[in-house]
């Protein structure tokens, strides 16, 4: 099992919140602060996210020349479905690994480009018995989307069940959770 990261950084930290609640950033500036620590120190972006159409090819750009400009030592890798071996392939004493975004890489399993939608419990249950065992310092950035309406469809409500559970799983087996609301962190768990 690896030791606590230095600089307030938990070992495991899931930093949840709505969209453009400032999560992402957050990662980043613990990325940032992490590289800038030590010399020695490398940061890992492991992205989720798949142009599946124009916009989002052009918002994956945006966001890469974005972090390029504010984090310029951190390097991305894009990870598809099994991020769990990701995970365990990447970590290091001295490497922080970002994932960015569990919505996205759930979104992958339960909705993927080609071929038929997975079960989530599997690949869930593999990452959440990997985390306690990495070698580096890990942060993982997720959306919590279950405040608002309930949702008309019921592949949609699936979606919102199956991304409380993984929430739910997530945030048991880190060591910090923190919640972002208006670029705001509010800790719901804190290391002990």
């Amino acid at each position: 099992m690896a030791e606590a990261a230095p600089m307030g950084i938990a070992r495991t930290e899931f930093i949840l919140g709505g969209q453009k609640s400032g999560k992402s950033r957050r990662a980043e500036l613990m990325a940032q602060a992490w590289l800038q620590a030590d010399p020695g120190h490398a940061a890992v972006l492991l992205a989720t996210a798949q142009a599946r159409d124009d916009e989002m090819r052009q918002r994956i750009e945006r966001h890469q020349r974005d972090r390029a400009e504010r984090v310029p030592g951190m390097t991305t890798r894009e990870v598809g479905a099994d991020l769990a071996q990701a995970l365990r392939q990447l970590s290091r004493p001295g490497t922080l690994l970002v994932v960015d975004c569990l919505t996205l890489w759930l979104t992958q399993l339960l909705m993927p480009l080609d071929g038929p939608p997975q079960d989530a419990g599997p690949p869930v249950a593999d990452l959440c018995a990997a985390l306690p065992d990495l070698a580096g310092p890990v942060v993982l950035v997720g959306n919590e989307i279950g405040l608002g309406v309930i949702p008309m469809g019921r592949e949609v409500r699936a979606f919102v069940d199956a991304l409380g559970r993984l929430n739910q799983d997530v945030a048991a087996v880190c060591d910090r959770v923190t919640l972002m609301a208006a670029g705001l962190p509010l800790t719901l768990k804190a290391p002990a």
